[in-house]
């Protein structure tokens, strides 16, 4: 892949003609005559944002890097087959509430950095990587996607799983696949999200916007939307993963519709690749070796396919997370920190620092930075996919009060037990087929 390009002047210069633009006016600069010129600046970088998606338009992937389900199948290695799963209930159970642990744990520190967390971890007398839940967070006062304080994610003064991205995601595609059945559309996908969902961010927020503009579902991604290979749809691709236990492939097709409506190329196959892996995590022993079986779902062409497979290589000689995350600055040199390739090969690398300790694991994702309550998440659903609840320890799960919350309309607040009993409903009815 080529370097990325260096924004730093431009943001530079944007920055300063802000500044300057202030000082101008409280100098007494005529306010019209400073909005003709500011608007020359604007309609320059208007050409120049629309060469640049030209650009983009004409990029070389379409063959090695399809959108289509058909054209990815065909360069799928394929040969995962269905697989009874004994303790389905029990397993299920596992992954959801490893996943709400490796999210909680992480949602204080989304994005800092080693040497900041390292410190916060100092300060308040903890382990780090960290082995319990933050005692404090940062701007406790501060509203989680405008909804409930940040406090609640400190582990004096959590009561219930409070809200979250991660947290609502899977939620949101158990409730998608119990109304529309195992055969959901991304057209059904986009109603609901319009009906249902009440915030967004980067390719969603892009999707949801254009549903709202009367754009149709299939195109909803092709509009406005350069973040389309983020991380968003990988972080939806769990709920799939419950439904489809046992059945890789299945996971991997519910995972590209729900996809289709938001992302694009390695956007698309991060969750199509990490749905398949969390449904064949309830069949094995390791959960590396349901990344192996993931990846035979996505196409074997994919940057992805590239990247995850070097992690697989790299990780057997990864010993501690600052190892990990140094392989991932060298090898994604400028890559968006929310992107998918770089964060899912943190996710290898926890996945092998960890092994079946739901606690190193999540607390090595953390660890590592980037999109980091995503990533502890992911992992916390492959590990707990692989032991179940009796393997997720008690003080990951004491303060859940068996209470979990979204910011989904009618489903603002949920029993953790009966989640988790509708997903084992769906996964039954979905293996029966």
């Amino acid at each position: 892949m080529n370097a990325y390009p260096d924004f730093t002047s431009i943001r530079r210069i944007t920055e300063l003609t802000e500044h300057y633009s202030a000082l101008a006016l409280e100098n007494g600069c005529d306010r019209e005559g400073l909005e003709e010129t500011l608007q020359s600046l604007t309609n320059a970088l208007s050409r120049t944002l629309e060469e640049v998606k030209k650009r983009e338009k004409a990029s070389a992937f379409s063959q090695s890097e399809p959108n289509t389900y058909e054209k990815i199948r065909s360069l799928c290695i394929g040969g995962n087959r269905p697989a009874a799963v004994p303790g389905v209930r029990d397993k299920i159970a596992g992954a959801l509430l490893g996943r709400f642990a490796g999210c909680i744990l992480g949602a204080p520190v989304e994005g800092l950095d080693i040497r900041n967390m390292e410190q916060m971890a100092a300060r308040l007398h903890m382990d780090f990587p960290p082995t319990t839940y933050w005692r404090e967070v940062e701007r406790p006062w501060g509203l989680q996607f405008e909804r409930e304080p940040r406090s609640l994610f400190a582990e004096e003064t959590m009561d219930g799983v409070p809200i979250d991205d991660d947290i609502t995601y899977p939620i949101l595609s158990l409730l998608i696949m119990e109304t529309c059945g195992r055969d959901f559309t991304t057209d059904d996908v986009g109603a609901y999200w319009k009906a249902h969902l009440t915030t967004a961010c980067t390719a969603e927020l892009a999707a949801l916007e254009n549903l709202k503009k009367g754009i149709p579902a299939e195109s909803a991604a092709d509009h406005d939307n350069p973040y389309a290979q983020w991380i968003g749809a990988l972080i939806r691709a769990d709920g799939f993963g419950y439904a489809c236990a046992g059945n890789p492939e299945l996971a991997a097709n519910l995972g590209y519709r729900d996809a289709f409506l938001t992302h694009r190329r390695n956007g698309i196959y991060g969750e199509m690749l990490f749905a398949a892996s969390i449904a064949a995590a309830f069949t094995v022993a390791d959960p590396l070796a349901a990344v192996r079986m993931g990846l035979l779902e996505i196409p074997h062409t994919s940057a992805l396919y590239r990247d995850v497979s070097w992690a697989l290589e790299k990780a057997p000689a990864v010993t501690d997370y600052k190892q990990a995350r140094a392989l991932v600055d060298e090898r994604f040199p400028g890559m968006n920190p929310v992107h998918t390739n770089n964060n899912a090969c943190l996710i290898v690398f926890a996945l092998k620092l960890g092994g079946l300790n739901l606690t190193e694991t999540i607390a090595n994702a953390v660890a590592m930075g980037l999109d980091n309550d995503c990533t502890a998440a992911t992992c916390g659903s492959l590990v707990g996919a692989v032991v179940g609840s009796s393997g997720i320890p008690a003080h990951w799960t004491d303060r859940f009060h068996n209470k979990v919350r979204t910011y989904i309309t009618g489903a603002e607040e949920l029993s953790i037990e009966d989640v988790i009993d509708r997903f084992t409903a769906l996964q039954q009815t979905f293996a029966e087929k």
